[in-house]
C-alpha cells in the first residue's frame, strides 16, 4: 500500500504545489485536492464465485471471449424471411416452408417467397434477415402467410451476432462496483468466478472519557456513543469490512495503542473527537508521532477540527481520518471527505455526489470564509420546481437533523446569506445513507 517515496516527501510535494496551503485552515476544496492526490488505491486481489463478487471491485477488466449471441436470431414470435420479398405497393402470400424454435434452428434453406415459423431468440434461417411478428401477419393458414406492405423494413426484428457483446471487446472495466446487472452479464459470457479487490479494511474508534457504549450504565454528565453506529452503517453501505474498536479514553497512552493496533489490522482509520482544541484531545500530537499530518481544520461548519494522514506501526501503514466529535459533523465530513478516499483507497470508481439546485423558502444566513453544510427538507411543488428549507437548528450535536433531513442544503465558501427564493446547491440523501 505504501509508495517507495517517503510519507513525508510525497505530502511535502502536494503541498509545495497548493498556493495558499495553510494546515491549520484548509478550504473543503484544498482538503478535498490534497486527500485525493496522497491516497494510493490498494491491489490486493481475491477470486469469488459470481455470486460472492455482487458489490463488489472488479480487480480487472472483462474482455468478452465470444459473442453474444453467438448467431443471429430472432425478437420476436412470427416468421422469417428473405427482405427483398418485402411488398413495396401490395399484400403478399408467402409459403410456410418450416420452424425454428429456441435452442433447435431451422436446417435447410429458404427460397423467394418462402418463410419459416420462429420464435424468440431462434437462430435465423439461412438466407433470411427480416421477421415479421405474428400480430402483423394480415392472413394466415398452416401453410402460408400473407404480409403487408409497408410496414417493415428488411432487417426488422433480428438481433445481430454480437449486437450485445462482441469477441475481443472489454464489456466491463476494473474499478466498477459489480451490480445485478453485471453478474448476468458475466454469466452471458460462461464466466463464473470474478477476480475482486479484497475487501477494505477499516477500523473505526470514539475517543472521550463520557463517552459510553450501549448497555453501560450512563454516569452523570455521561452519553452514549451514537458516532459508532452511524460510521459503522456508512462503512457498511460503502462494502467495508468495519472493525469496531470501541471507545478509547482521553489518554496518549491509550490512545497511541489503539491507533498502532488499528494500523497494523486495517488499510484506514476513522476516528471520531480528539482532534479539536481541547487540552485533553491528543489524536494531532500522536498522529505527527506515528506518520504525517496533512491537516486538522478545514473552513467548514460543521466539521472545522478534522484531520488526515497516514500512519505506520510494525512495518504497516494505513490512512486516518480523524473525525470531529459531534455527530452531524461526524456524518458530513465523512461523506464530504472519507467517503470518496475510501473509494479511492479500494481502487473503485467513486459514485459521484451531484448537487441539484433549489429554490429557498426561507433567508439562510452565512458568511464567506467557509463552506456550509445545512440540514434540508427538499420538496417538489404541483409545478415541477424544487423547494428546500433547513431542519431548524443547525447545531453539529443535533443527530435528530440529519435523521429528518432528506438533503444537504452546500453553501459555498465565498457565498454570502442566501435570500428567500435564491437558488442553492442541495445533496440528496437517496441512495446515499
Amino acid at each position: 500500500m505504501s509508495s517507495t517515496k517517503p510519507i513525508h516527501s510525497r505530502l511535502q510535494d502536494i503541498f509545495t504545489a497548493m498556493p495558499g496551503y495553510d494546515p491549520h485552515a484548509v478550504s473543503v476544496e484544498q482538503a478535498q485536492d490534497i486527500i485525493g492526490q496522497f491516497i494510493q488505491p490498494l491491489h490486493i486481489t481475491e477470486q469469488l464465485p459470481l455470486r460472492q463478487s455482487l458489490g463488489r471491485v472488479l480487480a480487472e477488466d472483462i474482455v468478452s471471449a465470444m459473442n453474444v449471441p453467438a448467431h443471429d436470431n430472432s425478437a420476436m414470435d412470427g416468421f422469417a424471411f428473405r427482405g427483398d420479398d418485402l411488398p413495396a405497393i401490395q399484400d403478399k402470400q408467402l409459403r410456410i416452408v418450416g420452424t425454428a424454435l429456441a435452442g433447435r434452428a431451422y436446417p435447410g434453406q429458404t427460397a423467394r417467397d418462402e418463410c419459416i415459423r420462429i420464435t424468440t431468440g431462434a437462430v435465423m434461417p439461412a438466407d433470411c434477415d427480416t421477421v415479421i411478428p405474428q400480430e402483423l401477419v394480415v392472413a394466415s393458414s398452416d401453410t402460408h402467410i400473407t404480409i403487408p406492405a409497408g410496414k417493415l423494413r428488411a432487417g426488422d426484428n433480428r438481433r445481430l451476432t454480437g449486437e450485445d457483446l462482441a469477441a475481443g471487446k472489454t464489456v466491463i472495466r476494473k474499478g466498477k462496483i459489480l451490480q445485478p446487472a453485471d453478474l448476468g452479464l458475466l454469466a452471458s459470457l460462461g464466466i463464473a468466478e470474478a477476480s475482486v479487490q479484497r475487501r477494505l479494511r477499516v477500523a473505526f474508534f470514539s475517543t472521550g472519557d463520557e463517552l459510553r457504549s450501549l448497555g453501560e450504565p450512563l454516569d452523570e454528565g455521561c452519553v452514549y456513543d451514537s458516532n459508532r453506529y452511524t460510521l459503522y452503517g456508512m462503512l457498511t453501505r460503502l462494502g467495508c469490512e468495519a472493525i469496531d474498536m470501541g471507545v478509547v479514553k482521553d489518554n496518549p497512552d491509550a490512545l497511541e495503542a489503539a491507533l498502532c493496533q488499528a494500523c497494523e489490522n486495517a488499510d484506514a482509520i476513522i476516528t471520531s473527537g480528539g482532534v479539536s482544541v481541547g487540552a485533553a484531545d491528543y489524536t494531532k500530537e500522536i498522529m505527527s508521532k506515528l506518520g504525517q499530518v496533512a491537516f486538522w481544520s478545514v473552513a467548514m461548519r460543521p466539521g472545522r477540527p478534522l484531520a488526515f494522514g497516514q500512519i505506520a506501526s510494525n512495518n504497516k501503514s494505513a490512512f486516518l481520518f480523524g473525525l470531529p466529535g459531534n455527530p452531524v459533523a461526524v456524518m458530513v465530513s465523512f461523506y464530504f471527505f472519507a467517503r470518496k478516499a475510501l473509494y479511492q483507497l479500494m481502487g473503485a470508481e467513486a459514485p459521484s455526489l451531484p448537487l441539484i439546485p433549489a429554490t429557498t423558502v426561507e433567508t439562510i444566513r452565512k458568511r464567506p470564509g467557509r463552506t456550509e453544510f445545512q440540514r434540508g427538507i427538499l420538496t417538489n411543488t404541483d409545478n415541477g420546481e424544487l423547494r428546500v428549507s433547513v431542519t431548524g437548528s443547525q447545531g453539529s450535536g443535533i443527530l435528530r437533523s440529519m435523521s429528518e433531513a432528506n438533503c444537504i442544503i452546500v453553501l459555498r465558501h465565498d457565498q454570502n446569506t442566501v435570500l428567500s427564493g435564491e437558488k442553492v446547491q442541495v445533496l440528496l440523501f437517496d441512495g446515499l445513507l
